[in-house]
């Protein structure tokens, strides 16, 4: 969904404050809510990066990890010198990567590049935000005409900047970069020029961008020099404000008012309310849902889970009764991190479409945190977006045809009906539900 008038005010106004914090701050010195990166001085919380997958380097066995750090900090120490509070690399690798990680996040930082300089910004560890000079015939066919700022190794999504607003090489450039969920945001020299365009994952297109990783700030062949790195992490609760603008917050109305069970029925004696948060209660199992029936809606909502925590979001049920999973179809709401779960099969996950569909692991947050899901039903398609990240996107005219438990699925061909929780004697918290109806076109 493309962002509405909302979502660019928002924008609008991030960019302006922006604007103002950098008229003021300078010398590797924050300003206040974010913290430098770069102390001015030497490498401290910096490690030598590569173009090479997170993961397989996490995977890596204590020795071989030990040996590849130690290498990445030497070749760090011979491509990269800082002078007079600038870092500075002489082209070649490693690039700079933080020895931190980051999630959702605003970035403050300002380059320079030479003639045919060629550089970018990795995040969490993903390239990039490509930084190069716009006057290169050389890579005038990868369009560096088009400016620096843009997603350059999109294949789905936008990959060029909106406009070129690079400076004269040779100059220093100030960019400030919004990460959230999947979706980035990019300000160049006080110009938007990428507003909440989804960043692919490079390493694994068929999974979203990581979660969480490092910032790189690379080179490629040329002297790049960078300086006022800062960064401010986004709490929970804005991040979540941004995603409903950047996905479209018209239209959605309370399915739960934060008092009662007003509006629900079924297993009412299963769940209490309390402090705004719907909850299951421990040790009860029954089918919670509203009195209203939907066709096509999309539905957002956040949860909390317990160690082990286990429920299910009920979607197109016929009543509150029965096993929902097949009466009806059930997205599993579960703590993926419980070592008692540790052998289910793929579509018992979190956000799997139960018996149907998979979803893709790795998005939640930690047990004990709230979650902010989304999901979107119409017709046969089932989309859950998980804090930003879209895990599960399943066309259920092909799910019908080949559940993955091989059972009969009735509820897969229901075209309408309730929504609802399926207890699992977990405690897990719910808050925030809202619905909005989608026009059966």
């Amino acid at each position: 969904m493309r962002s509405n008038s909302r979502a660019i005010v928002c924008l609008a106004l991030w960019l302006f404050s922006s604007f103002g914090l950098a008229l003021a701050q300078e010398n590797n010195e924050p300003p206040e809510g974010f913290a430098a990166l770069f102390n001015g001085r030497d490498f401290d919380d910096w490690t030598g990066g590569a173009t090479r997958d997170p993961r397989e380097i996490e995977a890596l066995p204590p020795a071989e990890r030990e040996s590849h750090d130690a290498r990445m900090q030497r070749q760090l120490q011979r491509h990269w010198r800082v002078e007079d509070g600038v870092l500075v690399s002489d082209g070649h690798e490693p690039y700079l990567a933080t020895t931190q990680q980051f999630g959702n996040f605003e970035l403050w930082v300002d380059w320079l590049i030479g003639p045919g300089g060629d550089s970018g910004i990795y995040l969490r560890g993903v390239p990039q935000v490509q930084i190069w000079d716009p006057t290169n015939e050389a890579s005038r066919r990868h369009g560096a005409d088009k400016g620096s700022g843009g997603l350059w190794n999109n294949q789905q999504h936008e990959r060029f900047p909106e406009e070129l607003a690079d400076r004269p090489i040779g100059e220093w450039n100030r960019m400030f970069i919004r990460m959230v969920g999947p979706y980035v945001s990019v300000r160049l020299n006080g110009k938007p020029v990428v507003e909440n365009v989804v960043m692919e994952n490079y390493y694994d297109r068929s999974i979203p961008v990581f979660m969480r990783g490092p910032i790189y700030l690379q080179t490629h062949g040329a002297e790049t020099r960078f300086r006022n790195v800062f960064v401010r992490q986004i709490p929970y609760e804005e991040a979540v404000r941004a995603l409903a603008e950047i996905r479209g917050d018209e239209g959605f109305e309370p399915l739960f008012n934060g008092e009662d069970l007003s509006g629900w029925t079924g297993a009412v004696n299963d769940f209490e309310v309390q402090d705004g948060t719907l909850r299951s209660k421990a040790g009860h199992a029954g089918n919670l849902v509203t009195k209203d029936e939907f066709d096509n809606f999309i539905v957002r909502l956040e949860f909390k889970l317990p160690p082990g925590g286990n429920n299910g979001l009920v979607i197109r049920a016929p009543s509150d009764k029965g096993d929902l999973a097949y009466q009806a179809m059930e997205l599993q709401i579960l703590d993926d991190s419980a070592e008692r779960y540790a052998d289910l099969h793929d579509y018992q996950y979190h956000g799997s479409l139960y018996g149907l569909a998979a979803a893709t692991r790795g998005y939640l947050r930690p047990v004990g945190e709230w979650n902010y899901q989304e999901v979107v039903v119409d017709g046969d398609r089932v989309e859950v977006h998980l804090n930003g990240f879209k895990i599960l996107d399943a066309n259920l005219a092909d799910a019908r045809q080949n559940p993955l438990d091989g059972k009969e699925h009735p509820g897969a061909a229901r075209t309408s009906g309730h929504i609802g929780f399926a207890g699992h004697n977990e405690p897990v918290e719910f808050r925030n539900i809202r619905v909005k109806r989608l026009s059966q076109d």
